[in-house]
């Protein structure tokens, strides 16, 4: 964990003999990395130290002169330091979900750093659909990263974004992703990546930080019902892996570039994917063509031999991993038991160099390898460049362009400062600070000495403070000292809060009345009568209830989908006394049966808020005020609580099954009815659309033997590769008749024709956000590539090309426009296109 941690030990031992209740550490001022010649005059004649030369030469030598022992030594997450070459240890585990965290030993803060900007939930964020406000995340956290490395703080590896699919609502992790459909989860990775990896001068060889996509692959389950992640055999089909779990990765690798993908704990079809030769050799380098690093989670390859007893020795373990293509753990795994696979002869050699030669590029690309990080791009950025202003504006920005406002009857929102002389505001979440930073971020760790056992990333014992340390599970362990804890306590992540309570106050005066202490909402603290009274006399009421990561959290699935504990009676009882408008908001990362709210008419508005970071009392308080129009859409169904007490966790069918009352997830398959939709979103303005340009019809060209003209033809074989680049554009034109300027998010969706019923019921393609004022219009523009974005995936797992009606939708039905894909004998002369349609 550092040259802080690097002392750690000792220092524990000193301070629990002086009868200290805590101990401090003074974190380094410098960066990590090799080829100074201030310590090593010898480096200067190291042709890997030469940042003139080619990256692929630089590393061949430096891999070339290493040992085995020191190859085995950069197959893990603490890399050992080579002295002789100048190569000190490295910490690869960062993380950077929503903003630079010291969550992983990588990373950590200071009181010349003490926190770093902190955006929403990417849950959050991705209900703004808007790319442009991704990368700029991206380039915000990766900026503010690349701060806290040249003084000493952070490394330059963050394993960032999760891109799992939220196929299921009880999924604990769900607020870390951008949804539940592949199209908006792959352009987010794309977006938020590029934002992170991208340098200033856009040469592809070069990273500003590099980004990992995770967890590679089918990874949806925690810890449901006594199922964990770490036993978990995910059975999907080939349907299913092709056309919604794989997509995100696919385009992460493809269109990202990024320079990691991270496997998971789980199995697919009953092998560990960290183990499985066909989707991280196979797919993600083969196919995929992967510049980078493929790392484990934490641990594994420890998992997937002690617990999912994959393999009978830990040698064959480390073997298996490497010739399936992973090249780093996280955790000591293979550096304690690769070297013995080798000198056993289950693993080449030869393996080990294509892992180490895989890590140590990424590391040059970099610029690890170039010398004193001052005198190279971005040496200039310090402490000054973190939590700035304008960065903790864009964090409020996106709260705000997140925030989805459900219902809104009669217009009750937004409220009149000038009205509203006094607002009840009452709830668990009302003054909520940490809540709304979701997970991974972290603002305490217990470390001491001793014998201990992890409770999360590493599920079997480890003997010795070191290995963890090591190995970064400092942050979900405690290791108990006789008669003694020592604490070691982190400033918080944020740069500072904004509670909603807070940004309230900002508008009106604000009476205060938790009626809960706690999310939980246990019979024991619920306090209803003082939060009655409050409603009762104030002008209007906001109600701010929901989750918190003690409901739902990395490895806390849900088991329910309704409010915990008393809330909804505490929601009815207020809303029932209240004399004014009722604003109920929900702040949670997944979604909730608010049915009764929904239906009621003592509650006009409800705003889903997810976990809106640092700044989420101020974008709360300026929708609600109107000084913002709100124009998030929900990246997820809301299902009803019925769902979850049908529907196990651990089938992941996404298709539904008539035969057995199986009603299928997501917006794309699911045929039951839904609390909300995805895509569901209101504004204080109303829109209309209007088709301006679309086809009637899309001719495919065909070699003239094609089977498709001797025989009845229902589909083409993508594999065939007859498309050509063939697109065609959707103009659609934005009005906005309402009375308050706004922005605007237009979906495209398309229903192909019917493959075996098997075919979603929708597929979004297409997203684009309008910024539109007061009884204007806007342009907006779509491409649709036919290929790609009107194919559909058959029960083999093989992409077809439907011919037939495929009907184009426009936002929530507003248009529908049918496009007929019929086939021709190629002609270099035939108008691929007929036609506008209106």
């Amino acid at each position: 964990m550092g040259s802080c941690f690097g002392g750690v030990v000792s220092m524990v031992v000193v301070l629990v003999l002086l009868g200290f209740g805590g101990i401090s550490c003074v974190l380094g001022d410098s960066p990590v990395f090799a080829c100074d010649a201030g310590k090593n005059g010898d480096v200067g004649s190291f042709r890997f130290c030469d940042a003139s030369l080619d990256i692929e030469e630089r590393v061949r030598d430096f891999v070339g002169r290493l040992t085995l022992v020191e190859k085995v030594g950069f197959l893990t997450s603490r890399n050992k330091a080579v002295d002789r070459l100048g190569v000190p240890s490295y910490e690869w585990w960062s993380e950077a979900l929503h903003g630079v965290s010291n969550v992983g030993p990588g990373t950590r803060f200071s009181s010349l750093v003490p926190g770093a900007t902190s955006f929403p939930m990417p849950i959050l964020s991705a209900a703004s659909f808007n790319t442009s406000l991704w990368r700029k995340m991206g380039k915000v956290v990766s900026t503010e990263a690349r701060a806290m490395y040249n003084v000493g703080l952070a490394g330059l590896t963050f394993w960032s974004p999760n891109i799992n699919i939220f196929r299921d609502p009880r999924w604990g992790r769900g607020q870390e992703t951008s949804g539940e459909d592949p199209f908006l989860t792959s352009k987010y990775a794309i977006h938020y990546v590029k934002g992170l990896q991208q340098t200033d001068s856009g040469h592809p060889d070069r990273l500003k930080v590099a980004a990992c996509c995770k967890h590679y692959t089918a990874y949806d389950v925690d810890n449901w019902k006594g199922v964990e992640r770490y036993t978990f055999n995910a059975q999907v089909t080939k349907q299913d892996l092709e056309d919604t779990f794989q997509p995100p990765f696919e385009s992460c690798v493809i269109d990202g570039h990024v320079a990691s993908v991270m496997c998971s704990y789980n199995q697919v079809n009953g092998v560990p994917t960290c183990a499985d030769p066909n989707l991280l050799a196979g797919t993600v380098r083969g196919e995929w063509k992967l510049n980078g690093y493929i790392v484990s989670d934490c641990d594994s390859v420890q998992v997937l031999y002690s617990s999912q007893h994959y393999t009978k020795t830990p040698e064959e373990a480390a073997a298996k991993t490497i010739m399936a293509g992973l090249d780093l753990n996280c955790g000591p795994f293979l550096g304690d038991h690769t070297e013995a696979a080798v000198k056993s002869g289950i693993l080449h050699e030869s393996a080990v160099d294509g892992a180490v030669t895989n890590n140590v590029r990424v590391l040059m690309r970099l610029g690890f390898f170039d010398g004193d990080p001052s005198k190279q791009p971005y040496g200039n950025l310090g402490s000054g460049d973190v939590c700035t202003a304008k960065n903790q504006e864009l964090a409020a920005e996106a709260a705000r362009q997140g925030i989805v406002l459900l219902k809104n009857t009669d217009g009750s929102l937004p409220l009149s400062p000038s009205k509203i002389k006094s607002l009840a505001v009452i709830g668990p979440n009302a003054n909520a600070t940490k809540t709304m930073i979701g997970n991974y971020e972290e603002e305490g760790t217990k470390v001491t000495m001793g014998n201990f056992r992890p409770y999360d990333r590493f599920p079997t014992s480890r003997a010795t403070l070191i290995a963890v340390v090591g190995v970064g599970a400092v942050r979900l362990m405690r290791v108990v000292v006789p008669s003694t804890t020592i604490a070691m306590s982190f400033p918080g992540i944020p740069c500072k809060y904004v509670s909603p309570l807070e940004g309230l106050s900002a508008y009106t005066s604000i009476v205060y009345e938790a009626g809960c202490l706690t999310s939980l909402c246990p019979p024991s603290s619920f306090q209803s009568g003082s939060a009655v009274k409050a409603a009762s006399a104030a002008d209007a009421t906001v109600l701010i209830m929901g989750a918190d990561q003690s409901v739902e959290a990395e490895t806390r699935d849900r088991i329910n989908l309704t409010l915990p504990g008393q809330q909804q009676r505490l929601i009815v009882e207020v809303a029932k006394a209240s004399k004014g408008p009722v604003v109920l908001v929900i702040m949670s990362g997944g979604p909730l049966d608010i049915s009764f709210a929904k239906a009621s008419d003592k509650i006009s508005s409800i705003l889903w808020v997810g976990y809106p970071g640092e700044k989420g009392g101020t974008a709360i308080a300026d929708v609600i005020f109107g000084r913002y129009n709100p124009c998030g859409r929900l990246p997820v169904t809301w299902y009803p609580q019925s769902f979850a007490d049908s529907v196990p966790m651990t089938n992941m069918n996404m298709r539904p099954d008539p035969s057995t009352g199986y009603p299928g997830r997501t917006y794309r398959f699911y045929t039951g009815e839904a609390v909300y939709s995805f895509g569901d979103g209101l504004s204080y303005s109303r829109y209309n659309h209007v088709l301006v340009r679309a086809p009637n019809s899309v001719s495919l060209a065909l070699e003239s033997g094609h089977p498709c003209f001797s025989q009845e033809c229902e589909a083409v074989d993508m594999a065939e590769n007859i498309c050509q680049e063939l697109a065609f554009d959707i103009h659609l034109k934005v009005q906005n008749v309402g009375s308050m300027h706004g922005s605007h998010t237009v979906f495209l969706f398309f229903t192909p024709p019917s493959l075996t019923g098997k075919s979603p019921k929708k597929q979004l393609i297409g997203f684009e956000k309008a910024y539109v004022m007061s009884k204007g219009e806007e342009l907006v523009q779509f491409q649709v590539n036919v290929c790609k974005d009107l194919s559909t995936v058959n029960e083999l797992g093989e992409r077809k090309l439907l011919l037939g009606s495929h009907v184009l939708q426009s936002g929530s039905g507003q248009l529908a426009h049918v496009a007929v894909l019929f086939a021709v004998v190629d002609d270099d002369n035939h108008d691929h296109g007929d036609g506008d349609g209106k």
